[in-house]
Formats: structure tokens, C-alpha cells, sequence
């Protein structure tokens, strides 16, 4: 007879069992921030990210904001046109050159942004970087380690901690 490592809570688990449970509970993080920012706020993390670099900005090109928030040309495109229809950001056209887009956080961007709990990312960033190098070497080289072990070394990602399309809202959990 076959027994589970599994077949009680105290049972110790498998050094990959205990990888997949510390992988699930970042998962679910991540999972969980996302759906609060949603309810507060009706926006994604990567929305926050973009009004975030606007509001330090006094207004940007799209393709500069692309580069400072770690997301593509298109993906902002589409970011952008989301957060223009709830009236969070403006674009106009160059004077001189019609050709040219600013980009703007306006009042009601502000506001949302004011009110948007502290991202994941955010959290996470300080932390990080207050570990001696090393261990961010460290760190870094074994979350390498376990996207080549997942097979996910070839999917597209941003620095941004989002669950879906990062112009999607997060859908509400299923019981």
C-alpha cells in the first residue's frame, strides 16, 4: 500500500511540495491584491503602474512611458485608451508637431491614485532592496532556476505583479 505525503496536515511534505506550496501562496497574493485594487479602485496593477509614472512626470510621450513602466508599445496603447474613457488621463496632440502625443494624468487620475492602496510590487521592491546582494543574487538566480524548471522561460512578462491580461480586471473568485 502507497502512502501520500499528504494524507494529513502535519505530515511533512516534499522539498517540491513545499516549492509548489510557497509558489501557490505568492500566486495567491498576487491574485488577492489585484482583486482588492479592482474593487477599490476599478483598475488593474498595471493601470496603477501608468498613473503612477504620470503623476511623477509632468506629462510623456506613450513610448517613454512604455520604457519606464517595463511594458510594450501596444500594451500601453491599450492601457492608455482604458484609462482616457474613465477620464483619469489626457492626450494631446504636439503644437508644432500634430504627430506627437503628451500624456497626462488629469485631477480625477490623481484622485484614484491617492485613494489606490500600496501595490505588491511596491512592497516587494523596498524589501528587496534592502537584502545584502547576495542574497538578491541569490534570490534571483532561483526564481531563474524555477521558471526554466516550469517552462515558462519563453512567456513575455513585465516587471508588473498582475494576474491575466495586464489590461484585464481580475475576475472574482469561484467558491
Amino acid at each position: 500500500m502507497v502512502t501520500s505525503s499528504r494524507s494529513s496536515p502535519d505530515a511533512p511534505t516534499s522539498a517540491a511540495d513545499q516549492a509548489l506550496i510557497s509558489l501557490r501562496r505568492i500566486l495567491k497574493a498576487v491574485e488577492a491584491q489585484a482583486r482588492t485594487l479592482a474593487r477599490v479602485t476599478s483598475l488593474t496593477p498595471s493601470q496603477i503602474v501608468v498613473l503612477k509614472e504620470l503623476a511623477a512626470k509632468d506629462g510623456t510621450q506613450p513610448g517613454e512611458l512604455a520604457r519606464a513602466a517595463g511594458l510594450k508599445q501596444a500594451t500601453i496603447s491599450i492601457l492608455l485608451d482604458r484609462l482616457q474613457e474613465r477620464g483619469l488621463i489626457q492626450r494631446t496632440r504636439g503644437d508644432t508637431d500634430r504627430r506627437t502625443v503628451r500624456v497626462q494624468i488629469t485631477p480625477d487620475g490623481e484622485r484614484v491614485l491617492a485613494d489606490a492602496p500600496d501595490l505588491l510590487q511596491t512592497e516587494f521592491g523596498g524589501r528587496f532592496e534592502q537584502l545584502p546582494e547576495w542574497e538578491q543574487a541569490y534570490i534571483n538566480a532561483a526564481l531563474t532556476r524555477l521558471v526554466a524548471l516550469l517552462g515558462a522561460g519563453s512567456i513575455d512578462a513585465s516587471p508588473v505583479l498582475d494576474v491575466g491580461g495586464l489590461t484585464e480586471l481580475p475576475a472574482e473568485p469561484r467558491e
